[in-house]
């Protein structure tokens, strides 16, 4: 007997992970995965056909890896956001992609926010874009390589290449559209005086790919790349979207429950039927892949803040988690993570900066800063989503690399007073673009979707509860706001 799966792929900033899940009841038979090149800030760039190497190689290995046989129904592709691919007349890529993190357009975004006014582009797309947005990517090749605007035919993001790889299809989603800057969420259409704007007066709408609904095919996998991938013929493929949102969804969650991502970058978010407009810039009121919204707050820094102290401290990962587990009661010292500058808040210059370091400060007390220096940021940018009118009034689920160490959700639980849990979901976002594809592949709507994503939940895995101990935790997040504010973090450009 063949089983019928669906394919899911997470193509991150680091590595292309794939999923195979049964169709019809979630059940994961296999995974693959092949690394990216690695990319780091202030020129953070990938080239897209790497990603293809590793969506391939992934893929390969995931279906290599079933041991009872399958039949492949449909795909989807969720993939880090706001990175900018320009694909000339033969549909190929004219450069590197520059990434989310890349912020070398920061000071062109400045201007362009000074012509249209803060206020102004929060309330048309419900954001107000940084460095990480693609406009500023526009923007800075704009202003370098006026010449491949020139002769570009295409401006997608990462996710909307690997359909346009699969299908021949220029087409993208609401959640990944909402992340350019350049796209009016509410009104579902491309602000073409946004981009005259930042990248010169042009012809945009040739250039822009088609706004899929949540359960639209995007159509099938071309019988080349299919071969290559060791596909059947006709595998239908769904629109795709953006990571974060495809872990939400990948999750079962719902409006109202607090979902913790630490990954390269950390998210606060939750899920919203209203659109969230927030003046001042912090929140994010971008699009799900439901229908609705999905308020955020995306700092620069989570994860890897973890592998740079375990270099610093001459330990690993584990070392640093019994470390951090090992700080006390003591206050200690205090962490703004803002090692590769920040996004939320928009400090592109910005540096780490340690506070609070005494003679009497231990080694166990500086890894606690460093773990908890990511979970006091998205701490604030909680108190931002709060604060901006969306209710949080659910549990913390903590996802992501970052979400593994037993110290993060540990000292995640003791600095907001909430029960912390992690579900049975190493990669939420590979997970979430299974559930879209097996859906889009029953060809229901986006009740289905939705539907299908709670039956799918995966367990409960684990929960720290928070403990009782000596710390002042008020003062300390009152002590790292301060440090944040404080216009000595920000540094030379480097």
């Amino acid at each position: 007997m063949t089983n019928s799966v669906v394919l899911g792929v997470d193509s991150s900033t680091q590595s292309c992970k794939v999923e195979v899940r049964d169709i019809d009841t979630g059940r994961l038979f296999a995974t693959g995965s092949a690394p990216h090149p690695p990319a780091f800030p202030p020129s953070s760039e990938q080239h897209p056909i790497d990603w293809v190497t590793a969506f391939v190689a992934a893929t390969r290995a995931a279906l290599a890896g079933c041991t009872e046989p399958v039949t492949v129904r449909a795909i989807s592709v969720a993939a880090q956001c706001h990175g900018l691919v320009l694909l000339d007349a033969a549909g190929q890529p004219m450069r590197a992609a520059k990434l989310w993190n890349d912020t070398t357009g920061a000071p062109y975004l400045a201007r362009l926010t000074e012509r249209i006014g803060a206020r102004r582009w929060v309330l048309r797309i419900g954001s107000l874009p940084t460095a990480a947005f693609t406009i500023a990517k526009l923007a800075w090749v704009a202003h370098h390589e006026p010449a491949l605007l020139d002769r570009s035919e295409a401006v997608l993001l990462p996710h909307d290449y690997l359909t346009y790889w699969l299908t021949g299809e220029r087409v993208t989603d609401r959640s990944d559209a909402s992340g350019t800057g350049y796209f009016d969420t509410t009104g579902g259409e491309w602000i073409a005086e946004y981009l005259n704007l930042a990248a010169g007066v042009r012809d945009w709408a040739p250039k822009l790919p088609k706004v899929l609904g949540p359960t639209e095919r995007a159509g099938t996998v071309r019988a080349a790349v299919a071969a290559e991938l060791g596909l059947p013929a006709g595998v239908v493929v769904a629109p795709g979207g953006g990571d974060q949102h495809a872990g939400y969804l990948g999750l079962g969650l719902t409006d109202g429950d607090q979902y913790f991502g630490l990954g390269t970058s950390g998210v606060v978010a939750t899920s919203s039927r209203s659109p969230v407009f927030d003046p001042t810039g912090m929140v994010d009121g971008v699009a799900d892949l439901t229908g609705g919204y999905l308020p955020l707050v995306s700092t620069l820094n989570a994860a890897r803040v973890g592998d740079v102290a375990a270099r610093l401290l001459g330990t690993d990962l584990a070392g640093l988690e019994e470390l951090a587990l090992a700080g006390g009661d003591t206050q200690g010292p205090v962490l703004v993570p803002f090692l590769d500058g920040e996004r939320k808040p928009d400090r592109p210059d910005a540096r780490g900066t340690f506070v609070d370091i005494t003679s009497h400060t231990t080694r166990e007390e500086l890894a606690r800063a460093f773990v908890e220096g990511p979970l006091l940021s998205l701490l604030s940018g909680r108190d931002h989503l709060r604060a901006a009118g969306v209710e949080l009034s659910r549990g913390i689920t903590a996802v992501g690399g970052g979400a593994r160490s037993r110290a993060t959700r540990q000292l995640l639980a003791d600095l907001s007073g909430e029960e912390v849990i992690t579900l049975d979901a190493d990669e939420a976002t590979a997970r979430g673009a299974c559930v879209q594809a097996a859906a889009v592949a029953g060809g229901g709507g986006v009740g289905a979707l939705v539907d299908l994503a709670k039956r799918w939940q995966p367990p409960v895995l684990g929960a720290a509860t928070p403990r009782e101990g000596g710390r002042d935790v008020a003062a300390l997040r009152s002590r790292w706001s301060a440090v944040a504010q404080s216009p000595l973090i920000d540094g030379a450009a480097s």
